[in-house]
């Protein structure tokens, strides 16, 4: 049985404006995606899907791919995007799903589906590879979205993205000096990237504001001193929330954070940044965050 994997992300810079042009800087983490395929011929034209989290046992599907059905399942809703996920595949390969063989397909998420780490992104970018097909075109048929993504998940590597005027990215060497000050706080829920993404939309924006995220997106990278970090990650985050209009995660959370609070992709969920300091834990643990990460913990470059 074959073998394809793909690291989860973090998006570090101009969130909801990578949809319309702002360089991007995410970095992937240690944690990601296992994809297992096997082809057997036997003329009967199925799928056998099998999906596990954390090793355990969540989704089973069987799918007549001739005729594009659920032939089995425990989780319908999850059957019909695999469904149509598969069906994208196959209009996009010269190979896949063509013939008369069945596969055997089984992924295995690392992390916690609630992380926000990139389920989906991962999948897309291992079943890309696995059928030598584009991802980002891929993801957009099957999910939308910038792609900064995918682009993590192609490169295994920090990474620079920009999607406009076309797609584009760059895998750079984002190993700050003072990485092993920073921390990574899960908020104990999941946010819909797609429904915040769907809110920004409605705004309005010109493109010296674009601008000027891909500007602070190049500072932060070029940046070796802590303190100078997370004053950018303060400015950009004031900025994020002036323009959603919805309050920063600090103002909400954590207003006597000694530190800057960062949030990183969608608001309202996931992972934020913070920095260490005296009693760290103790105050986040108080506050009822108790999934707290270092950098070596959780990135992968």
């Amino acid at each position: 049985m074959g073998e394809i994997y793909s690291p989860g992300k973090l998006m570090l810079t101009s969130e909801y404006f990578a949809v319309d042009g702002a360089l991007v800087l995410a970095v992937p983490t240690k944690l990601g995606q296992e994809f297992f395929f096997d082809e057997t011929a036997d003329a009967k034209s199925l799928i056998f899907w099998e999906a596990y989290h954390q090793n355990k046992f969540w989704l089973k599907a069987v799918i007549d791919y001739k005729n594009w059905q659920i032939l089995e399942t425990n989780i319908n809703s999850s059957a019909e995007f695999i469904l149509k996920t598969l069906k994208n595949v196959q209009s996009l390969s010269e190979t896949k799903f063509k013939g008369t063989d069945s596969y055997n397909l089984k992924t295995n998420l690392q992390f916690p589906a609630d992380y926000g780490l990139g389920s989906s992104s991962t999948l897309m970018n291992n079943l890309a590879e696995w059928s030598g097909i584009d991802p980002f075109l891929l993801n957009a048929l099957s999910l939308g979205g910038s792609g900064y993504d995918i682009a993590v998940a192609k490169a295994k590597s920090a990474v620079l993205f920009q999607n406009k005027p076309q797609i584009h990215f760059e895998k750079v060497d984002f190993n700050p000096e003072f990485k092993n000050e920073l921390i990574f706080i899960h908020l104990n829920q999941k946010q819909d990237s797609r429904e915040g993404i769907n809110h920004y939309r409605t705004k309005p924006k010109s493109q010296k504001l674009i601008d000027e995220f891909s500007n602070l997106t190049k500072n932060i990278l070029l940046c070796d001193e802590l303190d100078k970090f997370s004053e950018l990650m303060m400015l950009h985050e004031q900025h994020i929330s002036n323009f959603i209009e919805i309050p920063t995660v600090k103002s909400i959370f954590f207003a006597d954070c000694a530190k800057f609070v960062k949030s990183l992709g969608a608001w309202g969920g996931d992972f934020v940044m913070s920095a260490k300091f005296d009693g760290y834990e103790d105050y986040f643990w108080g506050k009822g965050f108790t999934t707290i990460f270092g950098w070596d913990d959780l990135i992968d470059c």
